[in-house]
Order: C-alpha cells, then structure tokens, then sequence
C-alpha cells in the first residue's frame, strides 16, 4: 500500500470511528452491482452515513469499532455498532499533531490564557485542579472560582518555563534563583524567558506568603495530591482543600494587582528661582 493510500485508508477510518464515537449506530448492509457493497449506519439522532464495506470490516478486524448482537434490533438487519475505547484512542492520536500524536491521547487539552504568553493548552488529566475545579458547593457555587483556577495554571506555566522543577535525588528549596557565578546550572546559563519566569514566580511568592507559597507550590508546580500534601505537612484530613483555595485566593489578586495599578505621572522638578 502507497503512502497516499495509507493516509486514505486513515482518513477513512478516522471518519468512521469518529462517527460512532458521537453515538451508537444501527447497520445496514447494502449492495449494488455498479459499485462495491457499502454499509449504512444510522444514529440514534437519525443522522446517516454510508461507509464502504471493505473499510467498516478492516475497523472491525483492528478491534476500532464493535458490533454488539445483543442490543440488535432486528437479526438480520440492524446491528449495534459503536466505537471501541482503542478506537476513541486511534482517532485521538491521529487528529493530533504528529509530533506530539502519542501524548495528546493520553491526556484531556483545555485552552488557556496567560497574560505574559497569550494563549495556553492546559492538560487537565495532569493538573490537580482540574477536578477541583468541577466540584460545587451546597449552594451550586463552584468550590474554586476561574480566576484562582487561572491563576495556578499561570503559577505552573511559569514553574516550568523558569526550569525549576528539580532533578531526582536532589534536595531542592523553592524560589531560589541567583546562585555563585561561573557554576553550571546559574542564572547565566537561564535565557532570558526562563529568567523572567523565574522572578515572577519569586514575586507571586513573596506577595502570597510563606504561610501559603507551600501548598501552592506542592500542588499546583509539583502537581501532589491533596492527601499526600496532608500527610507530608501533618495536617488534619481535608484541611489541604481550604489551605489551597485560600492560597489560591491570594495568588489571584497578585496576578490581578497590576491592572488594577494606576500609572502615576512622575513628579515635576522642583522649580529652582
């Protein structure tokens, strides 16, 4: 098989795996004398759609799509048909980038915003806050409101970017940048983007506290769950939840404080007679 035919066949099957991943279908087989045997699959919403025959049976035989007998309609002439978790995961990987096809169906891309950076991708099967983030309230407030969620996405961005997650087997102190000069690893060898990351996380620090830097820095740069920070830490079951949202809190009027700042125009030179 050629290349384009491949990436045909692909196109094909993608289309077809696609379709059923938004639903369960009925099959009808058809056939006709001046074309190859197609199959028609219809969705519970009524949309339709003919597949050719040969394609249905190779999603069939790679295990992307399966015909399920029992919830049949009729035995000779509606199957159900549905799309297989390989099959969810074959179409993830090849509506991906192909650079990164592997990692993108392993993992849940949300956008994002930064103000220093523009726009983000955020992962949510990776950051801790993601399923915070779903959780409300009695009342049906959400437990965590856009912009704390925001706000230690933007702490994580610049985490890495700064290049400070710390290399196994190390003991590593958080927002330590200047070291000696001429040693590897210095704020020489940083870019100047890795640099300034770095000191914006050194100031949200700073302006958050030390009573609260810590639980930031463990779940939202470190990514540890809520009960491992609480063992760590020695803290009660479910304090690490409220210490979080707190901390949070403060993290989002740091990053919200400079638009809230009014240029003052500077001072007119004393007049000298």
């Amino acid at each position: 098989m050629s290349s384009s035919e491949a990436h045909r066949s692909r196109k094909a099957l993608a289309a077809l795996v696609g379709f059923l991943a938004r639903g369960t279908a009925t099959v009808r087989s058809t056939a006709n004398r001046q074309r190859p045997a197609t199959v028609e699959l219809v969705r519970g919403d009524a949309t339709a759609r003919k597949v050719d025959a040969r394609i249905f049976k190779a999603a069939l035989e790679r295990g992307l799509i399966v015909v399920d007998p029992a919830r049949a309609q009729s035995a000779q002439t509606a199957q159900a048909c549905t799309a297989t978790p390989e099959g969810r995961a074959a179409l993830k990987r090849w509506l991906s980038d192909p650079e990164s096809a592997f990692q993108d169906q392993h993992r849940t891309l949300a956008p994002g915003s930064d103000p220093d950076h523009g726009a983000l991708r955020i992962n949510q099967d990776e950051s801790p806050l993601a399923a915070l983030a779903r959780i409300r309230g009695r009342g049906g407030a959400l437990f965590l409101e856009p912009a704390q969620v925001e706000a230690g996405e933007r702490l994580r961005a610049d985490f890495t970017r700064g290049q400070m997650q710390p290399s196994l087997g190390q003991s590593w102190e958080p927002v330590r940048t200047g070291r000696q000069p001429g040693l590897a690893g210095g704020a020489a060898d940083l870019t100047d983007s890795a640099m300034a990351a770095r000191l914006r996380v050194d100031a949200a620090m700073a302006d958050v506290g030390p009573e609260l830097s810590g639980v930031l820095l463990d779940v939202c740069c470190f990514l540890k769950r809520l009960s491992e920070v609480e063992r760590e830490r020695q803290w009660p079951a479910r304090s690490a939840k409220l210490m979080l949202r707190t901390a949070l809190a403060a993290l989002a009027r740091h990053y919200a404080m400079p638009s809230r700042k009014v240029r003052r125009q500077p001072a007119p030179p004393p007049h000298v007679p």
